[in-house]
């Protein structure tokens, strides 16, 4: 397998920096790093970015989650191993990455779950990190990044 071109993060000069920056914003706001990272898998298996799926469940082993958490991320609604705060951020990262699937792309009940576990400044903070993630797989994906090619 081949990358049909760099990545355009590294590319196009200060798309990494400025990629990288609103990365740092979000991990400001003091949510959950180890929840980030679920969200990151998630919207990444999702999308079928093998780069960030490796990636983000890399960092899960790292940062101490089990292997049965990882690796039961795409369902989380059928196992025991997500607390509350974590199943609603992944329900909000379902949602905000299949934005076309429904009528009503983020349902009142998702967000106003995910609400409930977050203040507004690590809402917006999880949705733009949602957002971010969403770049990173779209960039990745119609490039043909090869997982584990670049770091």
């Amino acid at each position: 397998m081949q990358a049909r071109m760099d990545n355009p993060a590294i590319a196009v000069p200060g798309a990494m920096e400025a990629l990288h920056s609103l990365t740092k914003a979000v991990l400001k706001t003091g949510i959950s790093p180890t929840t980030l990272e679920l969200v990151n898998l998630r919207a990444s298996q999702i999308n079928g970015c093998s780069v960030c799926l490796q990636m983000h469940a890399s960092d899960l082993r790292k940062a101490g989650e089990t292997d049965e958490k990882i690796d039961t991320v795409a369902g989380w609604r059928d196992v025991p191993y997500f607390d509350d705060a974590e199943r609603a951020a992944l329900g909000l990262a379902e949602a905000v990455t299949r934005l076309s699937d429904q009528s009503d792309a983020v349902p009142d009940e998702v967000y106003d779950e995910a609400a409930a576990h977050y203040d507004e400044q690590q809402l917006g903070a999880l949705i733009l990190s949602i957002a971010a993630i969403n770049v990173w797989n779209r960039v990745n994906v119609s490039t043909r990044q090869v997982a584990g090619a670049w770091g």
